[in-house]
């Protein structure tokens, strides 16, 4: 085996790894949101609420 293809095959076999894990589908992003206020507050419900609401129209 000639050098050049010897460091064809090892560079092939060395990008195969990287190739396949570009290819996994996109994660799912998350968003968190702190909030001062009790759990239980109707304000921070509505707040949370229309937060959540505008999300799923952003997609």
């Amino acid at each position: 085996m000639r050098r050049r293809e010897f460091i064809t095959l090892f560079g092939s076999a060395v990008a195969w790894p990287l190739a396949a894990r570009a290819q996994r589908p996109e994660q799912m992003r998350r968003i968190g949101v702190l909030s001062g206020l009790a759990a239980d507050d109707q304000d921070n419900k509505v707040r949370l609420a229309a937060i959540q609401q505008r999300l799923q129209q952003l997609g």
